[in-house]
């Protein structure tokens, strides 16, 4: 019998940094990309009139993770970091599980600092949850089966 092969729900996911303790647990994240510039080339004796693409420089999408507010301030003090001075890189993983929590895929992001906190926005008209927005930037993502 042939075992199926259902696409994971993204819902379920896991991020861990260096120097953090456990696993921090997020509502929302984006930016799992990469792209590449393009080096259009033309040697002088080519006779054609289309040119050569070459890979160019290889670049990373900003990860931007969103979480409700508590009082956990592991990720302020990081940012804080950043903003005194300290060179804080770090290196973590985001996990996708499946509905039994298995792992399913690993993100391994290297060399991550965070270049953007926003505190979420106040109103004392609703009752959504506080949510905080951190935007990492970070030198190198690759992606593992688990």
């Amino acid at each position: 019998m042939a075992t199926r092969n259902d696409p994971a729900r993204s819902f379920n996911f896991l991020l861990s940094f260096d120097n953090m303790q456990g696993s921090v647990g997020f509502s929302e994240c984006s930016g799992l990309s990469t792209d590449a510039d393009i080096a259009e080339y033309r040697e002088g004796a080519d006779k054609s009139l289309s040119t050569r693409k070459l890979t160019g420089l290889q670049k990373h999408a900003h990860i931007t993770l969103k979480r409700g507010v508590t009082k956990n301030l592991d990720l302020w003090t990081w940012r804080k970091n950043i903003i005194e001075g300290t060179q804080d890189r770090r290196s973590g993983t985001i996990t996708l599980l499946d509905e039994l929590q298995q792992p399913v895929l690993h993100w391994k992001i290297t060399a991550a600092w965070p270049v953007k906190y926003e505190g979420p926005g106040l109103n004392a008209k609703g009752n959504d949850v506080a949510i905080e927005t951190l935007e990492l930037v970070h030198e190198g993502l690759d992606l593992e089966s688990a």
